[in-house]
């Protein structure tokens, strides 16, 4: 019913316009086009940046950095690789060798220089 009245409307705003589709096109197609630059600009571009952010701290792992994984253990960087991080963890130095991407946090300070 809803359906029928809007295409009632669309077909009297086309016969009162002289038949012009393209504005109303364009009038229907405006909305969806403005909700997709409010989603890039508020979910698709902060995210990027974030990740950005997470690839800088993960490439700039230094021996001896205090990190956490993923998956919440909490250890000091013993030895870099090129997609691996050796970490020491718990009181017995128990050393843990994990892939790069799974680091989350580096909760070292560096001095930028």
């Amino acid at each position: 019913m809803i359906n029928q009245f809007l295409l009632d409307a669309a077909a009297s705003s086309e016969a009162a316009a002289g038949g012009s589709s393209i504005s109303f096109f364009l009038i229907n197609l405006l909305p969806i086009a403005l909700m997709i630059v409010v989603f890039y600009f508020l979910l698709i571009r902060p995210q990027k940046k974030k990740e950005k952010e997470i690839q800088k701290m993960r490439s700039d792992l230094q021996v001896g950095d205090e990190i956490v994984t993923t998956g919440g253990i909490i250890g000091r960087v013993v030895s870099l690789r090129d997609d691996t991080v050796v970490i020491e963890t718990g009181t017995d130095r128990s050393k843990i060798r994990i892939a790069r991407w799974s680091v989350q946090v580096n909760n070292t300070i560096h001095d930028e220089a």
